[in-house]
């Protein structure tokens, strides 16, 4: 491969990761954070997307071929990367390996999460009324005492908004948007703050599933936003 070709596909890559995959995970949180004011709120927010005009174009080429592209490309730099934390044990260094290493997790995250709702509703037929259904059992569901798919999807949730906070810092860095490094660290900041933030929206999600706790919200409380709205498609 030509260097130019090369410099062109990390540039996509650095890109596809913040948009539309990193923007696509902002979104899909905070539609998930609906369940926080319990099930009717949730419907609806699940309900307005799939009324959205061209949806599945929007999927297919908006999502799951970037998707499919950064996953892919990121598999293929992993494998040329030679980590060199214990020569230069630097925090950038062992950024660049937690990138790497979440990135992996990420991915087998991401397809198990894929299995569990859209293959279910694509092939065998679950019904996007489901959702919340087959969310709150999961994640309550525990063995020996311990909710073992709610742990695992903490653990994805932390390897994916890390990924992604990481991956904007790189994308700022690489693209001339932060160059000098007064403003790369300053940008760092932020992106550890959207990390963070984006995780606690989301282990707050399945705190909530897992255990029915509202954080401050109730039905009760969502229920005049729901009134007046059209009812999920079955």
């Amino acid at each position: 491969m030509s260097p130019n070709a090369r410099f062109l596909l990390r540039r996509l890559h650095s890109l596809s990761g913040v948009v539309p995959v990193g923007v696509f995970l902002c979104e899909h949180l905070w539609t998930n954070a609906a369940v926080l004011g319990g099930r009717a709120p949730f419907d609806h927010a699940v309900g307005d997307i799939q009324r959205m005009p061209f949806l599945p174009l929007i999927e297919v080429f908006g999502i799951f071929l970037p998707l499919l592209f950064h996953a892919v490309y990121g598999i293929a730099l992993a494998f040329e990367g030679r980590p060199n934390t214990s020569q230069y044990a630097y925090s950038r260094n062992w950024m660049y390996v937690f990138q790497r290493v979440t990135g992996a997790v990420v991915f087998a995250f991401v397809l198990a999460h894929l299995w569990e709702y859209r293959v279910q509703k694509w092939l065998f037929g679950m019904q996007t009324r489901d959702f919340y259904t087959t969310m709150e059992l999961h994640f309550s569901a525990t063995k020996w005492g311990i909710p073992w798919i709610a742990l695992g999807y903490l653990a994805g949730l932390a390897a994916a908004t890390f990924h992604f906070g990481n991956g904007v810092w790189g994308f700022c860095a690489s693209w001339g948007l932060a160059v000098s490094r007064r403003a790369q660290s300053r940008v760092g900041y932020a992106c550890a703050a959207l990390g963070a933030a984006l995780f606690a929206i989301g282990a707050m999600t399945v705190i909530s599933m897992a255990t029915g706790t509202h954080f401050g919200f109730s039905q009760r409380a969502a229920a005049p936003a729901a009134q007046g709205r059209e009812a999920c498609p079955p």
